[in-house]
């Protein structure tokens, strides 16, 4: 079963970053929804862009699965090469925008009193040491392979870790500002209800405010003793005990 929905489109030509070309994967049927030579080019293209198979499919509008089983074909061994090659341009790129922000930073909300003041850019010395290691091994790791070691891993695994607490603070401020603009919206609701009732009061004949003041403490009494219609003898829902 396909993960997303397999139907025709109308196809770039050329997207940004063309790599070096193949030969498509030949196919024994020519299907409107199928992956022609075009869609097959427009794939490792995108591919080649975001380094995400997914993302690709996307702009394809093919399914992962679809693509997958393309590569596993007769004939594929092009496609597949430039498969490989794009997923490599692609993580140069995602590199490349872990290189920006390590060096300018990522600019980050400031709250006061869960109301949005400014921004500030935070700065990752951290995350920049990490891609200068893993970029130019021979100036900052001694002639080292690129490959991470043990103390590469645990420093990936303790950003990670890092940008997802980054990210949970981000999301927990959105929410706090979103529930404390709720709660001003309720707070308004209830102000303006409350003006309703004084106006409607305001508007009623004393004798009618007299009834009602008298029907509101009847209620408030009932409720402060317990009151329960199944066990009041005037009401016509009384219960009363057997044989009665």
């Amino acid at each position: 079963m396909s993960d997303a929905p397999e139907h025709s489109a109308t196809l770039p030509d050329r997207l940004p970053g063309r790599i070096a070309s193949f030969t498509p994967v030949p196919r024994k049927v020519d299907r409107s929804n199928g992956w022609k030579p075009e869609v097959q080019r427009a794939f490792i293209e995108a591919l080649a862009d975001t380094g995400s198979v997914a993302s690709a499919c996307k702009q394809v509008r093919r399914s992962t699965v679809g693509a997958y089983y393309l590569r596993r074909q007769p004939g594929a061994e092009e496609f597949a090469a430039a498969w490989t090659a794009a997923v490599d341009l692609g993580m140069q790129r995602v590199e490349d925008v872990a290189m920006d922000r390590a060096l300018n930073g990522v600019e980050v909300p400031v709250y006061s009193y869960g109301e949005l003041v400014g921004s500030r850019t935070v700065y990752n010395d951290r995350l920049l040491m990490f891609m200068l290691r893993n970029r130019a091994p021979d100036r900052f790791t001694e002639g080292r392979a690129k490959g991470l070691n043990a103390v590469g891993k645990m420093e990936m695994a303790r950003l990670k870790k890092q940008w997802r607490a980054e990210c949970r603070k981000e999301w927990e401020d959105e929410r706090r500002v979103t529930l404390e603009s709720e709660d001003a919206v309720l707070d308004a609701i209830d102000a303006k209800l409350d003006a309703a009732r004084e106006k409607h009061l305001s508007l009623m004949s004393p004798r009618a405010r007299t009834l009602l003041e008298a029907h509101e403490a009847q209620l408030d009494e009932d409720e402060a003793n317990g009151y329960c219609a199944y066990h009041d003898p005037e009401h016509e829902l009384f219960v009363g005990k057997k044989g009665e």
